[in-house]
């Protein structure tokens, strides 16, 4: 007999002016816990709250079809923060802390810390972890597929999700409060997948997400084979080896590249432009041939703030 969705309250919370406070959890299948998915952490991850919602339809009619192998369970989160979305704040709208730097939590501390620690006993114990996360900085960039050096990082599993990228880095002292950093700690394989957008909803790096996550979970016998597309032979990168990109002046920025797209030296990624007479300011330019990684997405832009990153060949 086939299975059916289960929904959860995670954590629940009451509020003196909105309704209650609640991170909802839905169950697929029944057994070992084979995958947990997480996805808005923060107040502004639209699409990747966006990207869950439809895991969870798309699951639905899988496990109704009987696809997800006897014996493994998937959970999706789809929101930690809806307090702050519905607000429109980026990190938690009572005092400003980020929950996603709050691992492994503390269930008797602060409420981002009560939130965090609820949140990780429920992923607890989850032998693959995704988190649908947002860049550390405002803009565009490839979907890929990013993981810190613990010495727990699989690569080869990283793999599987056949997306372009796989970065690795090193990670700060301040990065061990991090979702994906514990998760490795306390033995779940961690991935973060970047869905290449986060407070507007692309519908085409969604589906590549999407298919990222299926393609994954095919590969690692979580579910039946399905039609999905062509899938890269990821290339695996160490961050520290991009070629960062600055702005030389403030001013209003006009870009004309896009990421993914390929550059060679000495070519015009963007234009910064002066704010009050419309002269061009500048020519920002890249030293050296390769794809663009990330770019800035503001109309306005300060001096010294990062723009371009460039995956040199």
């Amino acid at each position: 007999m086939c299975q059916t969705m289960r929904q959860e309250t995670i954590f629940e919370m009451t509020s003196p002016c909105r309704d209650n406070f609640r991170i909802t959890g839905y169950h697929f299948g029944n057994g070992e816990k084979a995958l947990a998915i997480v996805g808005a952490m923060r107040g502004d991850e639209v699409q990747q709250q966006f990207i869950c919602s439809q895991l969870v339809n798309r699951l639905q009619h899988i496990e109704q079809r009987g696809h997800i192998t006897e014996g493994y369970s998937i959970l999706v989160i789809p929101s930690c923060n809806p307090f702050s979305m519905n607000v429109s704040r980026r990190f938690w709208a009572m005092d400003s802390t980020d929950i996603n730097r709050m691992f492994p939590g503390y269930d008797q501390g602060e409420t981002t810390q009560r939130i965090a620690a609820a949140i990780f006993a429920a992923l607890n114990g989850y032998h693959y972890g995704i988190q649908l996360a947002s860049y550390y900085v405002p803009g565009d960039f490839v979907p890929h597929v990013r993981m810190l050096k613990t010495g727990y990082e699989d690569v080869e599993t990283a793999r599987l999700f056949g997306m372009k990228y796989v970065t690795t880095y090193q990670p700060r002292p301040f990065d061990t409060t991090l979702l994906n950093y514990n998760w490795q700690l306390w033995n779940t394989k961690a991935f973060s997948l970047y869905s290449g957008h986060t407070s507007q909803i692309d519908t085409g790096t969604c589906d590549e997400t999407i298919d990222a996550i299926f393609r994954m979970m095919q590969r690692t016998g979580i579910i039946s084979p399905r039609p999905l597309c062509a899938a890269y032979e990821s290339i695996v990168i160490d961050e520290a080896s991009l070629l960062h990109i600055k702005a030389p002046h403030a001013g209003i920025f006009r870009r004309v590249v896009v990421p993914n797209q390929r550059v060679v030296a000495g070519e015009t990624l963007a234009n910064i432009m002066d704010p009050y007479n419309g002269k061009t300011l500048c020519d920002v330019k890249t030293t050296a041939d390769g794809v663009v990684f990330f770019t800035h997405n503001r109309p306005l832009v300060l001096q010294n703030a990062l723009l371009f990153k460039i995956h040199t060949l």
